[in-house]
């Protein structure tokens, strides 16, 4: 934190222009570290419940490593999502404890809470082409501390895979439905429960799947009032949500 901020800040405390609330929430949205090429938001754990997230997409090796080690100067817990397989490897390399899942494209080290901290996720996906996304999906929210059971390729072509498990399904807090093609999952399911669905559309499909626009408009079509959807296969943004749902739930079980 900027030290002239800092004084200013503390200075209104002790003149009596802000409550020790207000003082605490600034500090904290001070909690930024300017590096040449990013800003690293290390208060982002106590305002919003999530760490910094390191989006590998884009960078090079050596600024997703800078990231990292200014994170675990402050003893953050890390995510780094869309990772090569040659980003993964030097992340691991620099943090012998990180936990790598290939598939999802996704390193862990630490965690941002307890494991089985959280409520329990229900992930779902169509098919085995939807993994990638239905993985990401997984390590974010068991990486925020939810419970996750995964229920794979129950896709509508064979509706019959996916009904053996609702009993397990019905008892989860929320279900992420990881679908390309049409993405009529989402709303088969959200019609089977009375919990949230976060609909997730692949880029996975036939021509006319446009990339994953017809499964994301036929999602956002969904006739179950149920079914929320985020991006085209944006896992990482299921995996957020469910777990912040997840969360809400186990505290109110308590």
């Amino acid at each position: 934190m900027d030290a002239d901020n800092l004084v200013k800040i503390l200075e209104a405390y002790k003149n009596s222009k802000a409550s020790l609330e207000e003082v605490l929430e600034q500090i904290r949205l001070q909690e930024a570290e300017e590096l040449e090429f990013a800003c690293v938001d290390h208060g982002r754990m106590a305002r919003c419940g999530i760490p910094e997230v390191i989006l590998g997409q884009g960078k090079t090796a050596d600024q997703i490593l800078s990231i990292a080690r200014q994170m675990a100067k402050r003893q953050s817990p890390i995510l780094a999502t869309r990772l090569s397989p040659e980003q993964a490897k030097l992340l691991a390399a620099e943090f012998p404890q990180a936990q790598y899942n290939e598939l999802a494209r996704v390193v862990k080290i630490g965690q941002a809470a307890e494991p089985a901290s959280g409520g329990r996720v229900a992930c779902i996906s169509a098919g085995t082409s939807d993994l990638p996304v239905a993985e990401e999906a997984v390590e974010t929210a068991s990486f925020l501390g939810a419970q996750v059971e995964k229920f794979y390729d129950v896709g509508v072509a064979g509706i019959h895979r996916l009904m053996r498990h609702m009993g397990v399904i019905k008892s989860a807090d929320v279900a992420i439905v990881v679908a390309g093609m049409e993405g009529a999952l989402a709303s088969v399911v959200g019609g089977l429960l009375d919990k949230p669905v976060i609909g997730v559309p692949t880029s996975v499909g036939y021509g006319s799947s446009l990339g994953g626009l017809a499964a994301l408009m036929g999602m956002l079509n969904s006739c179950a009032a149920n079914v929320c959807v985020v991006n085209i296969d944006n896992g990482f943004g299921a995996g957020v949500l469910s777990a912040m749902i997840s969360r809400l739930a186990a505290k109110r079980s308590v």
